[in-house]
């Protein structure tokens, strides 16, 4: 299976006939439901697709496993996110609920969000939450986390970048 940049579509083929179903069931097995793992069966696949493979996959079940197990993992957190926000929205007087076109809109730049947040070092993302959504100064979250202003300040200026490139993307 080796080529220039991704999977040739014929050899995507090939791994969907020979581990599609060990894949369902897999899934099935983690997430409970056929639908569901049908569908995240269908995605790893789609990833596959995309993915930018050079070398012959030496074992294709731990492969797809791995992209199953991160597709589970994105998607868990998009619930996650989706409740927060259902939660919030719960607060607001009827006439300030958003369309559900704006809904939408907001879901998918929260979610880009999470993902570009999520690459950040543990530490930059924890500071950036607590200066963003607990509201402390940079002096009170270099206390909470036993570092420099200095380094807050790097910290949150890294996740701003994050923040602005999310927010630029598609523009």
């Amino acid at each position: 299976m080796q080529i220039n940049d991704t999977f040739k579509p014929a050899e995507v083929a090939l791994l969907y006939q020979s581990h599609h179903a060990w894949l369902r069931s897999w899934l099935r097995s983690r997430v409970g439901c056929n639908e569901h793992a049908a569908d995240l069966a269908q995605d790893t696949f789609v990833r596959l697709l995309r993915a930018r493979q050079v070398s012959p996959l030496k074992e294709p079940r731990a492969y797809l496993g791995s992209i199953a197990r991160g597709l589970m993992i994105d998607q868990y957190r998009r619930r996650a996110l989706e409740r927060a926000y259902q939660e919030s929205l719960a607060h607001l007087p009827e006439a300030e609920v958003p369309s559900e076109e704006h809904r939408l809109i907001i879901l998918d730049s929260l979610e880009r969000l999470d993902r570009a947040l999520h690459q950040l070092k543990p530490r930059a993302r924890q500071a950036f939450l607590l200066a963003q959504l607990d509201g402390l100064s940079i002096a009170q979250v270099a206390q909470q986390l036993a570092v420099s202003r200095a380094t807050v300040e790097r910290d949150l200026a890294k996740a701003l970048g994050v923040c602005y490139r999310v927010r630029y993307a598609d523009a």
